[in-house]
């Protein structure tokens, strides 16, 4: 391996950012964390293992690291998704193809960022502040809007958000099966959700499954103009 030239004193940000964009690269081309490497990423940067260390403690605190910057781009995407001048519930579905083309677009990465952890990391904090902050704000005007029943919005977007990133991890799982267009089956799936919060808080939250069906089909009638009508 032919090394780089030493970079002049004061520039360890420059090389930090090499690093890190190495790492993504080799995650990207190889769909696989295992493939990524302290020697490999040093070796594609042009320097020693030991000056990566200098910057990261070792593999993993790399790899997040990477990843964090990845979604960074996800809060973009999402923000560039919604017009502000839309509806709340349009600017909720929005939001949630949005992250679930995010997912779809960068597998390894989105993998990597959601695997089971016991306290938050740089990946964490990057979509909190930015997925979680979207959805949260968007929920509180539809509550101001009186869509929703005020309160805490923070249920509801945790629902939300696990039903993105359910059908996200899903369709990255098991794409083999007959999803037909994937965004299209997500739209589905995220309008499911947002009616089916909407429809519990007009029946009430301890109507069971049969109570449920059975406000619904009498709804159902009253639009459709068949059969016995809704109260």
């Amino acid at each position: 391996m032919t090394g780089r030239p030493r970079s002049p004193r004061g520039t360890g940000g420059r090389l930090r950012t090499e690093i890190l964009a190495a790492t993504r690269e080799l995650l990207e081309r190889t769909g696989s964390v295992d493939a990524v490497s302290i020697r490999a990423v040093a070796g594609m940067v042009g320097v020693s293992a030991p000056s990566i260390y200098r910057h990261f403690a070792d593999k993993d605190r790399l790899i997040e690291a990477a990843v964090a910057e990845v979604f960074e781009a996800l809060n973009t995407a999402m923000q560039s998704a919604v017009d502000p001048a839309d509806p709340p519930p349009l600017r909720l579905r929005r939001l949630g193809l949005a992250y679930v083309r995010f997912a779809l677009d960068h597998p390894e990465q989105y993998r990597l960022a959601t695997i089971p952890t016991h306290t938050h990391g740089a990946v964490d904090l990057v979509l909190t502040s930015g997925a979680f902050r979207f959805f949260a704000t968007t929920v509180e005007e539809a509550m101001a809007d009186g869509l929703i029943d005020r309160g805490d919005p923070t249920p509801l977007v945790l629902e939300l958000w696990a039903a993105a990133h359910g059908i996200a991890s899903l369709l990255l799982a098991k794409p083999f099966l007959p999803w037909g267009d994937p965004m299209a089956v997500a739209g589905r799936v995220l309008d499911a959700a947002c009616a089916g919060h909407v429809v519990t808080e007009l029946i009430g939250p301890e109507a069971g499954p049969a109570e449920m069906t059975d406000w619904l089909t009498r709804l159902r009638n009253r639009v459709r103009g068949t059969g016995p009508a809704a109260d």
